[in-house]
């Protein structure tokens, strides 16, 4: 039987940040069933070195804090990424601040990179066995001026405790930090961080990814893709949430402030990845995120230039059987395209068009 279409409606009468908060507390018990194995060899993807068993990974935000990473990574996800993570603690914005939109199937959250600091997220990593892929998602404290400094302490303390790192300046809910994606603070952001990295790990540091935010002008995006071909970034993540309303929302909290996520954010978040894809030439792995609540979207990420996607907002309404519910329909895609492998399928869209 799902155990979540027995708790979810149960943990959905609770207002969004305390289910959330009971959710991790299920994890941390070991009260949540663990999924399944379902890892199809045309799954398998080996990306910077390291064998992914599978492209479905869990985004940031579920958990801040690196306190169920194992956990999650039991119910089926390829990867799992923790955080945002900031150097000091930091409370973030005043509650209320996350909010279902059901019949949008969305969230909207203002949370402010609410997190524990980097002590406690440096202690649970290292205390957990080094068993499945971790990726850790950097953030700014809301005070520091220097914000590349944060960036810094983070990718300095993380990197031998991390499969990966990135640089998260695409939160709408922390003033200014968007601001940072411009290309002369992009650049001297990105070349702080990937030598505080360096000095930290000068052999087999982790890879540098940067999350960006879907509300960028197309030609702001040129600026990006050539930020992170200059050698600097090992990939990008597509995308953040979103501050855009679409007039389509129809749920009553549809205009509470915060950075809108899960189905309305699909369409847009996709034609991004596309057009990034476009601009670094395939040669820079993304990871494809926004709006996935099946198989077919998540494979359309993937035909759209994604090597790895990611989801979250999903589970709120589908929960954690979502994940093998999408590997088997990923691999029945493949099947049905002829590809033997989700390798040859990242890109496919952009076959014969100079690609």
């Amino acid at each position: 039987m799902d155990y979540f279409r027995l708790a979810g409606p149960l943990v959905r009468l609770l207002d969004a940040e305390t289910a959330h908060g009971l959710t991790i507390g299920l994890l941390k018990a070991g009260l949540v069933p663990r999924q399944p194995t379902c890892n199809p060899d045309s799954l398998k993807i080996r990306l910077w070195g390291r064998d992914f068993p599978n492209p479905v990974g869990l985004a940031a935000g579920f958990d801040k804090n690196a306190e169920v990473p194992d956990a999650m990574l039991a119910q089926g996800f390829g990867f799992v990424e923790i955080g945002s993570v900031t150097p000091r603690p930091q409370a973030g914005n005043p509650k209320p601040r996350m909010f279902r939109l059901p019949e949008d199937r969305a969230v909207i959250n203002r949370m402010g990179f609410n997190n524990l600091g980097l002590d406690f997220v440096a202690k649970k990593l290292a205390a957990r066995p080094r068993a499945g892929i971790l990726g850790a998602n950097l953030g700014k404290n809301k005070d520091t001026e220097d914000a590349a400094a944060d960036y810094e302490k983070g990718a300095a303390r993380l990197a031998p405790l991390s499969d990966y790192l990135v640089i998260n300046v695409s939160s709408p809910n922390t003033p200014g930090l968007r601001a940072l994606q411009g290309r002369g603070q992009l650049e001297s952001l990105v070349g702080r961080t990937r030598a505080a990295l360096t000095k930290a790990m000068p052999s087999g540091a982790p890879p540098l990814l940067l999350k960006i935010a879907p509300d960028l002008a197309w030609e702001d995006l040129s600026d990006i893709a050539a930020v992170a071909m200059d050698g600097a970034l090992d990939g990008l993540i597509v995308s953040n949430t979103t501050v855009a309303r679409p007039e389509t929302l129809r749920s009553a909290n549809a205009r509470e402030t915060g950075g809108l996520s899960g189905a309305p954010l699909f369409e847009t978040s996709t034609a991004m990845l596309r057009r990034v894809y476009e601009l670094t030439r395939g040669k820079l792995p993304i990871i494809g995120v926004g709006g996935i609540a099946s198989g077919s979207e998540a494979y359309a990420k993937v035909r759209a230039g994604a090597s790895l996607v990611q989801l979250y907002s999903a589970m709120v309404y589908e929960g954690p059987a979502l994940v093998t519910r999408i590997k088997r329909e990923m691999a029945d895609l493949l099947a049905r395209d002829g590809f033997a492998s989700i390798t040859q399928a990242v890109g496919a869209d952009h076959r014969g068009h100079g690609l």
